[in-house]
């Protein structure tokens, strides 16, 4: 027989974004269960943060179990094309706020992380797989299932669906919808990266554009032991075009890039290549009766810019205090409180990502003459603060990327207000 069980607050999910929330919470005196498929550590990409969690985690009282991992410093971006080279410094920012951060392992980040919600009063359970559930304003309700085949039911006061690329109540709510974005895949490891060269700047991730396609680009996330995330991404069929499998599809094209041949020459896969194809989702809307969705479980756009943490921490930090009033019994707009908000930032992230495919991007970011005060707006947005309505390039993201692009073509920098 069915067992049936009580809380609070049940959140799907124990990456980032449900162990913020459930730290947030659980710190404030609620009943959290946080419930995740998975057993920890596991391995998972999106290792590269912004100087914007930076904040979100000390708010959930979570900085220093990350702290306590020593993680590879991050302090901005790099990028490669056809020889040349820019970078961009965080630390010299338009917002306000942390300019540095962390390039992290997720194995290790994520396992910091919800092991700091349950010191801090969450009860976390592996192996649970969520079956169905029942919207409802007051007492919504899981059907879960154990690794031994069990199977419960548990209600709750309110549900966070933080299961990431699992998606769990966009499927069973039917508010899954495909994102607007192209379809793109990814090939990634992790390396023994060997690199020797002495002007690689460890404290940058590196993105580079492919010489020809500029379509195709790579990254390159040092890690602290030595170690290196790498991936490259296009579109399905020019990954499948570059060789017979995708182990040496992926070498092939990375070897078409000049300065990741030249750092990598000496690398060494330490785990299998792996493909990942049509990333980018979405969902018709981010709450209903009794349930909210965070971060990758309702909209992903790309990884170019490393935003899904930073949404996925801005998401929880968002939606807990809103829980604890609705649990208080105060009439929430969740709307007006939760989802217009949060969209708008991602929004922002949208507008670059648009502006990194089509072109503009990049002939801003190589462009050898840009004003201190634009670098450092564009620098705002790339270190996450892509809700700081003070910022033009937030504000008004695509008009003003639209004119410093064509600005850019012109050469003309000091022509823009």
């Amino acid at each position: 027989m069915e067992r049936s069980e009580t809380t609070d607050i049940a959140i799907i999910g124990a990456g980032p974004a449900g162990a913020a929330a459930a730290a947030w919470l659980s710190r404030r005196g609620h009943d959290v269960r946080v419930l995740e498929r998975q057993h920890f550590p596991r391995f998972s990409i999106g290792e590269s943060l912004l100087p914007q969690c930076m904040t979100h985690l000390e708010a959930c009282g979570l900085l220093e179990a990350a702290r306590a991992g020593n993680f590879q410093p991050k302090n901005g971006a790099a990028f490669c094309w056809k020889g040349a080279e820019a970078a961009i410094d965080f630390r010299d920012k338009f917002s306000p706020g942390p300019g540095t951060t962390w390039q992290v392992e997720r194995a290790d980040f994520d396992q910091r992380l919800i092991g700091g919600a349950r010191q801090a009063g969450a009860r976390v359970e592996h192996g649970v797989t969520v079956e169905s559930f029942a919207p409802d304003a007051l007492a919504p309700r899981l059907t879960l299932r154990d690794e031994d085949g069990t199977r419960r039911d548990l209600q709750a006061r309110f549900v966070l669906d933080a299961s990431g690329y699992g998606r769990v109540l966009a499927r069973l709510t039917g508010l899954d919808r495909p994102s607007s974005l192209a379809e793109r895949s990814v090939l990634f490891t992790h390396v023994e990266d060997g690199i020797r060269c002495p002007d690689h700047d460890r404290d940058k991730i590196l993105i580079g554009i492919h010489p020809e396609r500029p379509q195709v680009w790579y990254w390159l996330i040092p890690f602290r032991d030595g170690r290196a995330s790498v991936g490259v991404v296009a579109d399905s069929a020019t990954l499948t075009a570059a060789g017979g499998n995708d182990e040496e599809r992926f070498w092939a094209l990375l070897g078409q890039e000049p300065r990741f041949a030249e750092l990598l020459d000496q690398a060494s896969a330490i785990r299998d290549v792996t493909r990942l194809t049509g990333y980018s989702a979405d969902v018709e809307r981010l709450h209903g009766p009794g349930f909210a969705i965070l971060g990758n479980a309702g909209e992903f756009l790309d990884p170019v810019f490393s935003s899904g943490v930073t949404v996925a921490l801005d998401s929880a930090l968002r939606a807990a205090p809103l829980v604890e009033r609705q649990l208080a019994g105060q009439a929430m707009d969740w709307d007006a409180d939760f989802e217009t908000p949060l969209r708008r930032g991602v929004a922002t992230f949208r507008a670059f990502v648009d502006a990194w495919y089509d072109g503009r991007l990049p002939r801003i970011i190589f462009h050898d003459r840009q004003p201190e005060r634009l670098r450092g707006m564009i620098s705002s947005v790339l270190a996450g603060y892509a809700w700081d309505e003070s910022n033009p390039f937030v504000a008004a993201s695509r008009r003003r990327l639209d004119r410093l692009a064509e600005t850019c073509a012109n050469e003309a920098m000091t022509d823009i207000p």
